[in-house]
């Protein structure tokens, strides 16, 4: 990493963006007002792109226009610190897709394009400091026999409530009456859901830590599920697609090709077209025009294509909710290439590795989050930090031998001294997580790491403007702020994680939107996944 400024690998890392998939997902430019297109979609997230797969499977003309040099928001790998190291520059775990009927039923056969998962049978490592850790496996006895190493009540307790959750998950939603034992949980914070099912310090903290994945702070009440955190790993895993994430992007970017869908890179949409109260296509920066005969479907974030038509065809109950919209803790993401994984040494002897690891001591921590935030300043000493080391499952992130190191967690993305204040102290924010890190994984020495890139809720927003605020879910979970499908101005849709369910790597955005577009022309989206699907 000598001699090579952030401004240059920024740069670089922009167009190392697995360079040979940009080729295989960028089509011919046509020549403005020359090709005629059915949907025109603005940004190539990907709930988009697979809203954009079921028009195109549908028969219909699709255009996508993506603002980057490549396609797929938030679900993107990208070789950032060394050649070779791929990194995922935002999601890695798509546990929430695999429900979908975009997977679960095939609807776009995505496995004929490249799209491969790997479900690690050890899913999760939680260690402290003073030695004792929790290993979370889909096996149930192997979980709760290192849930008993910190508490055998505990680990009882744990053996009995999986398959009651279980079974609550998949039971009809109760009509009438009042809540249930988990509804009950669920309406309590996660840290006094945690207080209640578990005696353990360990347990509650490694509840709360892996609960905060979603970017809300356990808190906070309605987030009790955060309690049932280990107990979703066991019944669900934590599948990483091979390859790395951005694997699900190309793939869809090679469903749409294939069904002679043309995307574009390199223009972002700067204006939408709107003719006779309708919009009939958009503008992008560089001033080219692109002309929807059906409809735009846009997945910019609602607080920036607001600003993209005149603000009286948005109409005055959108533009008042707009105003509440809030952003949820932005997230920083420190990526590393490594020359070995964390080893997390064990109390018994002996050292493990992990796919993923979540750390933080103590579960009252989790109160620090809010003030923190509200006073835009940095805490580093305990907040939740989610380790994700993908080459241990899958070698082909990185070269035979070597590995890829990512950090994630939340801290305020607006600095009491201003957000452009993280430029001056990320990489300083950065050596205290990472020191965090090697207290629990002393083999990762600085000579053990051979190239870094550093993303601050500041940098998370630049690399991809619909993170607004360093939002990676695009808002606050914690209030019902999303939009419709079916936009004020009519012709628009919106899909992505500014719509329901909102964000994480689940697809649905981009299936509901498909299928209410779908409707609007006569068609049903189960009809048009029949379409050339397999079993």
């Amino acid at each position: 990493m000598e001699g090579i400024t952030r401004r240059g690998l920024v740069k670089g890392a922009a167009l190392a963006v697995a360079a040979g998939q940009v080729r295989a997902q960028q089509s011919p430019a046509p020549a403005a007002g020359g090709d005629k297109f059915d949907f025109v979609v603005a940004g190539a997230g990907h709930n988009s792109l697979i809203c954009a797969g079921y028009l195109a499977k549908a028969g219909y003309r699709v255009l996508v226009l993506e603002g980057r040099p490549t396609i797929g928001g938030g679900c993107k790998t990208a070789e950032v610190c060394l050649p070779g190291f791929k990194e995922d520059l935002c999601s890695s775990v798509h546990g929430g897709i695999q429900t979908n009927p975009v997977l679960r039923n095939n609807e776009l056969n995505l496995a004929d394009y490249g799209l491969e998962y790997i479900d690690p049978e050890l899913v999760m490592h939680i260690p402290f400091v003073d030695g004792a850790s929790i290993s979370v496996w889909q096996n149930l006895e192997h979980t709760c026999e290192s849930i008993a190493k910190v508490s055998k009540k505990d680990a009882d307790t744990f053996r009995r409530l999986v398959p009651e959750y279980k079974a609550y998950l998949a039971a009809p939603p109760a009509r009438g009456g009042g809540a249930n034992y988990w509804q009950r949980l669920i309406s309590m914070s996660g840290y006094d859901a945690a207080c209640i099912l578990y005696e353990s310090s360990y347990m509650r903290a490694a509840s709360i830590s892996c609960g905060h994945f979603g970017g809300v702070p356990g808190s906070d009440f309605g987030t009790g599920n955060q309690a049932f955190s280990l107990m979703g790993q066991v019944l669900n895993g934590r599948p990483i697609a091979k390859g790395g994430s951005g694997m699900l992007s190309v793939a869809l970017g090679r469903m749409l090709e294939a069904h002679h869908a043309t995307i574009l890179t390199n223009k972002p949409v700067a204006r939408l077209i709107v003719e006779g109260g309708k919009c009939v296509g958009v503008e992008c920066a560089d001033g080219s025009q692109y002309r929807a005969e059906k409809a735009v479907i846009s997945t910019i974030h609602v607080k920036h294509i607001v600003n993209m038509a005149p603000k009286e065809l948005w109409g005055a109950e959108f533009t008042r909710n707009l105003e509440t919209y809030l952003p949820e803790h932005a997230m920083f993401s420190f990526h590393y290439a490594t020359s070995e994984a964390p080893k997390y040494p064990l109390a018994g002897g002996g050292l493990i590795t992990s796919t993923e690891a979540s750390l933080m001591e103590r579960a009252e921590s989790i109160h620090q989050l809010n003030t923190y935030n509200a006073r835009g300043e940095v805490w580093v000493d305990d907040i939740p930090l989610q380790i994700v080391s993908p080459s241990v499952s899958d070698p082909t992130r990185a070269p035979a031998g070597y590995h890829t190191v990512k950090i994630e967690g939340t801290m305020p993305y607006a600095l009491k001294e201003g957000p452009k204040h993280w430029d001056k102290i990320r990489d300083e924010v950065a050596e205290r997580v990472f020191a965090r890190l090697r207290r629990v994984a002393p083999n990762l020495t600085p000579d053990k790491i051979l190239g870094k890139f550093l993303e601050s809720p500041l940098d998370i927003e630049r690399m991809n403007p619909a993170m607004w605020r360093g939002s990676a879910h695009h808002g606050d979970r914690r209030v019902p702020q999303s939009v419709p499908y079916k936009m004020p101005i009519p012709g628009l849709y919106q899909t992505g994680a500014c719509t329901n369910p909102g964000g994480s790597i689940t697809g649905r955005p981009g299936r509901n939107a498909a299928e209410a577009i779908l409707k609007d022309y006569g068609m049903t989206i189960e009809e048009v996944a029949k379409k050339g699907a397999k079993a």
